[in-house]
């Protein structure tokens, strides 16, 4: 009996515990919303930029080559020095081209005793044929030989103004100032018209030209929100130009685009641009990769801080708030960016407001506590 007491009470006690447990977790209060600042959405001008893949080259890029051939006798120049029009650059050995300049001085010489002797054969025989002592036939030869002789005269100068322009040839100057390129040749090296590659490339580059391409849609869709009848209207009317450079920064002087190529090309579908650039300081070169990035000023885009967003599956979303607090995530549409914000037209609209931080600590359908932000004040920590 004793022990049916003992049990007894022992199940009375659990019970009791448990129905006090039960009664406290029935009685813990649901934790408040998370308050998470919220930024309301206004449009807001903007430019965009279209960014098209460019390489630079210089203005004038000239090969140097050699027009007779012989031994690289000396190099003037270090590989990419800067030199001005008329610079010696290169000289070939010239005591051949030396050695038929004297030659052909020579049979100048030689050519005009020639015509010395049948003048004087000319003038004996005139007065003979003038008192018929002779046929005219004699005379006619020796004029005939007086203008053959004559003949060679101007042949042995021209072979002598041939063989000073080869000797000239021998020292190669800059035709025009600019950078030397790669030198592939070293003193010593035989030299001629026939080789492939040239002594070297001198780019004159205080001004570049930036070559892009535009696809099909991009030069339609060019075409047809700039102002203009003509392409070369469109062309004319197009703002100042950006070039992006190799390492992101954007280039301090503008360009302008001031020609489009007349077809496109059937195996890549593209049609070709080039922008103009000054180059004062000497900062572009030939061969330089860059972007071209064409200005395009929007009055109503929506500026969407990029800290505000967050990335799935190749997608940028923001979490907008909507009814009772509740935030649902929204895809955005980008047109552009800039340093700090994305330039979206579509996902969101004026008026409509948006989760500025804490993203990772909610999920579509959780209710928060919006904390307002002024967008002014955004605007002054992270400019446009």
């Amino acid at each position: 009996m004793r022990k049916y007491l003992v049990f007894s009470a022992i199940l009375i006690a659990a019970a009791i515990y448990i129905s006090g447990c039960n009664q406290a977790q029935g009685t813990q209060a649901t934790p408040p919303p998370q308050t998470l600042p919220v930024l309301p959405i206004n449009t807001a001008p903007a430019t965009t930029y279209l960014t098209y893949s460019a390489t630079v080259e210089g203005k004038t890029n000239v090969e140097i080559r050699p027009q007779v051939s012989g031994y690289l006798e000396k190099i003037y120049v270090e590989e990419g020095a800067h030199v001005s029009a008329g610079q010696p650059l290169f000289k070939i050995n010239d005591r051949p081209y030396d050695a038929q300049v004297h030659n052909s001085q020579a049979n100048i010489e030689a050519a005009k005793a020639n015509l010395e002797k049948a003048a004087i054969e000319v003038h004996r025989l005139q007065p003979l044929v003038d008192n018929k002592v002779i046929s005219d036939v004699q005379l006619k030869a020796a004029q005939a030989a007086y203008d053959a002789a004559k003949a060679q005269v101007s042949q042995a100068e021209a072979e002598n103004n041939n063989a000073g322009i080869n000797l000239g040839y021998t020292l190669l100057k800059a035709p025009v100032s600019g950078y030397i390129g790669r030198i592939p040749f070293k003193t010593g090296a035989l030299v001629g018209k026939g080789e492939a590659q040239p002594l070297t490339v001198l780019s004159e580059v205080k001004e570049v030209y930036a070559y892009f391409s535009m696809s099909e849609s991009d030069f339609l869709r060019f075409t047809n929100l700039s102002a203009g009848k003509t392409v070369n209207d469109k062309i004319k009317g197009l703002p100042p130009v950006e070039l992006e450079l190799a390492d992101k920064s954007i280039y301090a002087a503008k360009g302008r685009v001031e020609l489009v190529e007349g077809q496109f090309d059937k195996t890549m579908g593209t049609i070709s641009f080039r922008a103009i650039f000054p180059n004062a300081e000497g900062l572009l070169r030939s061969g330089s990769t860059g972007k071209v990035r064409i200005p395009q000023d929007n009055p109503n885009l929506i500026p969407v801080p990029q800290t505000a967003t967050f990335d799935l599956q190749d997608k940028v979303f923001v979490f907008a708030v909507g009814d009772s607090n509740k935030v649902v995530s929204r895809p955005l549409h980008i047109v552009g960016k800039t340093t700090n914000y994305y330039l979206v037209d579509q996902g969101i609209h004026t008026g409509d407001k948006i989760v500025f931080a804490g993203m990772d600590r909610i999920q579509d359908g959780v209710v928060i506590t919006p904390q307002l932000l002024s967008a002014d004040s955004v605007l002054k920590v992270m400019p446009l």
